[in-house]
């Protein structure tokens, strides 16, 4: 049986690939929904430090998502080999509920934090959100921005240090940090627990317990190294130079 028999089936069957009975004919398109969250994209982000929330956040009720750049279009991550597309300027988006900033190497989060174009938008931004929140080196825009002056936060492990040293935020153990309205997460994967916290603020426990189910977040990892204090400091730096030799 191929592909499409396979697609007929399930659909005459009245049940889905994944297990729920086949949608009803198309209705008339709905209005945008009300609650919007907006990602800003920038060249040479860490594509999972979007995605990653991006997958949670888009199904939360009642909400829309839009991706944001300097310049509409493919916006390559920080190996230059994917590109994310950005389907409004900066300039288009004037507010919005949800502001996610997400970090990237060294190339890509130094260029955002010295683009005043980029950092003014987010710190204007801020003034009118429900949550301002970051992922990983994203916490250095908000930094950049100074939004996260005498606030406790975190960001990727590497660069804990510069965040409190040049940007004055209070270092917090955790793989988020809910300070206020701001809410910062660890490196990379820590997107999605953030995300699954703030699913929770915007809904409920019960939406986001289902939302996890969703995407069947449900973590084993085959090693126990996912943090510097396991690793220790010679996978600390191993870990580093995969990166740099990764980037474009």
């Amino acid at each position: 049986m191929n592909r499409r028999t396979a697609l007929k089936a399930a659909a005459v069957g009245g049940v889905g690939l994944l297990g729920l009975q086949a949608p009803a004919p198309a209705a008339a398109a709905a209005p945008p929904r009300g609650r919007r969250v907006a990602i800003l994209l920038y060249d040479g982000i860490t594509a999972l430090d979007a995605v990653g929330p991006y997958e949670v956040l888009c199904r939360v009720p009642d909400t829309s998502v839009v991706t944001v750049a300097k310049r509409k279009g493919a916006v390559r991550t920080d190996t230059g080999v994917l590109g994310l597309v950005a389907d409004r300027t900066l300039r288009q988006v004037r507010q919005a509920d949800v502001l996610l900033v997400p970090g990237a190497g060294n190339r890509g989060v130094i260029a955002a934090m010295e683009d005043e174009e980029t950092v003014d938008w987010v710190r204007r931004l801020h003034k009118g959100t429900t949550w301002t929140v970051s992922v990983c080196t994203g916490a250095l825009i908000l930094g950049a921005a100074g939004l996260l002056r005498g606030v406790p936060a975190t960001t990727y492990w590497a660069s804990r240090d510069y965040l409190e040293t040049t940007f004055g935020a209070l270092p917090a153990p955790g793989r988020f940090v809910e300070s206020g309205k701001i809410i910062t997460a660890g490196g990379v994967s820590a997107g999605i627990d953030m995300a699954l916290h703030l699913a929770s603020k915007l809904t409920d426990d019960r939406t986001a317990q289902a939302l996890q189910l969703a995407v069947e977040y449900d973590p084993e990892p085959p090693f126990d190294t996912g943090s510097p204090e396991k690793a220790g400091p010679d996978l600390q730096k191993y870990a580093l130079k995969l990166l740099e030799n990764a980037a474009r």
